[in-house]
């Protein structure tokens, strides 16, 4: 949590000072003799692909288009670096721009239209467990607007997607949980994937769109089911991720063409959430785990194995 707050403040001492811009140093006399040993220990950090990216996320999440200028700075910087990654998050910084702008979403089941094929995943994000192992009502609500979807959709596939959260029964996933219900409900078990091993909405992204590439590489639409207000942070990770994970991120695989969401009486995600799902997605765990256990109770599970919570 330190380390995190020490870079928000980093930050924002850049973007106030003008685009990151630092003040230039008093030069020393020319006379003066070199001082080896403390200019190694002066010697800025080197710059990488992390930490521009993670600068470039947490810029947006903290002062949204008022950080515009500066990331153009991140992105130059980035492209001198790696090309290919600046192209990357530029499309995702895009992507993040447009939702926050406005998404629709469909209450309660898709819109019509939408290719009836085995082309199109329903993709259901899992939600927290009770301690024994039964879903809480939130998740059975998820469910029964997949199913309207299902119905709507019947050569779609569906994914259900969440792992282990009952404190007090570690045999039961989230994702085995809603496939087993579905199944009850009447859907037939050779249309469902479960993805049963995720944590977090980054790893229902990363591990979902793994398990589609392996098992259904004809699927590139994908149809995010889920709460209100988790709609835009799935379309945003299942989008980024595509992105992060395709040969030209000008043509990513797969894309998510729509949504149908429970109306939450309660619930909220921030962009700092986001961002934190974005930075886990570039890989960087610690700086993500920072973000989570600082705004947000993850499922009040350990972090990954090697990291402690702040």
């Amino acid at each position: 949590m330190k380390r995190l707050l020490a870079l928000l403040l980093a930050l924002a001492a850049l973007l106030l000072a003008g685009c990151g811009a630092a003040s230039a140093p008093a030069p020393a006399p020319a006379d003066a003799p070199a001082d080896p040993a403390s200019a190694e220990a002066e010697a800025p950090a080197p710059r990488t692909v992390e930490t521009i990216v993670r600068e470039l996320v947490l810029y947006y999440a903290s002062y949204g288009s008022d950080a515009a200028r500066q990331n153009e700075t991140l992105l130059a910087e980035l492209r001198a670096l790696d090309p290919d990654q600046a192209a990357r998050w530029e499309k995702i910084l895009d992507l993040w721009a447009s939702l926050d702008a406005g998404l629709e979403i469909h209450e309660g089941q898709l819109p019509e239209g939408l290719p009836d094929t085995d082309e199109l995943c329903l993709v259901v994000l899992g939600f927290q467990l009770a301690p024994d192992g039964s879903m809480r009502e939130e998740l059975i609500e998820r469910l029964n607007v997949a199913l309207r979807c299902a119905e709507q959709y019947p050569q779609a596939w569906i994914c259900c997607t969440g792992g282990g959260t009952a404190s007090q029964n570690k045999s039961a996933t989230e994702a085995g949980m809603m496939a087993a219900y579905l199944i009850e409900q009447g859907v037939a078990p050779e249309r469902i994937l479960v993805e049963d091993r995720s944590q977090t909405t980054a790893q229902n992204a990363a591990f979902s769109l793994a398990l589609l590439s392996e098992r259904c590489p004809q699927v590139h639409s994908i149809a995010i089911v889920s709460s209100d207000y988790h709609i835009a942070t799935g379309a945003l990770l299942f989008s980024a991720q595509a992105i992060l994970t395709a040969e030209d991120p000008d043509s990513p695989h797969y894309a998510v063409i729509s949504n149908a969401a429970w109306p939450a009486p309660s619930g909220s995600l921030s962009t700092m959430f986001q961002a934190g799902a974005l930075i886990e997605l570039s890989g960087d765990i610690a700086t993500a785990y920072d973000i989570y256990f600082d705004t947000y109770d993850i499922h009040e599970l350990p972090p990954p194995e090697g990291l402690e919570a702040p």
